[in-house]
């Protein structure tokens, strides 16, 4: 059975297995078109590309993640009430303060991201403060720091962060393949590299949906249960999650800022 701490020590092996993963096969990559077009520069360019990639979605992804959603920085006096029980919740289950960012969104959600407890973020959309009870908010709050608490957030980040690279590593291949055809046909020898390039473009381009998919199944629904199970008892009210997530659940209004790389963080 899943516990806290099995589930913490899980995802912290998931990250590390992604990102060597991701290292690898961007690697692999480059030596792949590096001796397609016998050049060796390809290869260098991506070693040194899967490594700041790599560094960067582990000490940025969380910054990352809160530009590409637009969250923004909020301070007690600007919300008293929800800092308050942030606090509260923070000091039931143990945890240090998270930074908090509000969301410009109508539809009621939210997500928790950083590398660690220490360097936490919690952001919470427009929509979440307006339409949810006190203890609706409560359960949703204390749902979010447990994913703090299991290293959830850590996991989801750098999950947003390589699906993001994958989709546009396919964009590029379907640009540079139809750019560099069209400017030299009159080689017979490229025209057949270009041709397996353009292929190689196309295949990535099919693959790249499939592949982020298979990334986000890598975390399991199981942390969700867990993280319900954890913010139930910070609270002690279980039907304050219950009815939030109720709320949520039927709520119509779309949110405007998710993607395929972010949506699996709400």
């Amino acid at each position: 059975m899943a516990t806290l701490y099995t589930q913490a020590e899980s995802n912290t092996r998931k990250t590390w297995i992604l990102i060597l993963g991701f290292l690898t096969f961007i690697v692999l990559l480059g030596w792949f078109f590096g001796n397609l077009l016998d050049n060796s520069a390809i290869v260098v360019i991506a070693v040194i590309f899967s490594i700041l990639m790599s560094f960067g979605s582990y000490w940025y992804s969380d910054k990352i993640v809160l530009m590409i959603t637009r969250a923004k920085p909020v301070e007690k006096k600007d919300n008293p009430e929800l800092y308050r029980l942030v606090e509260n919740l923070c000091i039931t289950a143990g945890l240090p303060f998270p930074q908090i960012y509000i969301i410009e969104e109508k539809q009621p959600n939210a997500f928790a991201t950083g590398r660690d407890a220490n360097h936490a973020v919690l952001a919470v959309t427009r929509g979440l403060l307006e339409k949810l009870e006190k203890v609706e908010l409560e359960g949703v709050i204390a749902h979010e720091l447990a994913h703090i608490g299991n290293k959830d957030m850590l996991l989801g980040a750098v999950v947003a962060i390589l699906v993001g690279i994958v989709v546009l590593i396919s964009n590029w291949f379907l640009r540079i393949s139809f750019w560099g055809g069209g400017r030299r046909r009159d080689s017979r020898k490229r025209g057949g590299g270009e041709a397996i390039l353009l292929l190689a473009g196309i295949l990535a381009a099919i693959l790249a949906p499939i592949a982020a998919t298979l990334i986000k199944l890598a975390i399991s629904r199981k942390r969700e249960f867990l993280a319900d199970a954890s913010g139930a008892l910070l609270t002690r009210y279980p039907e304050g999650l219950a009815r939030a997530l109720e709320k949520i659940s039927s709520d119509p209004t779309p949110m405007r800022i998710t993607n395929n790389a972010t949506s699996h963080l709400f």
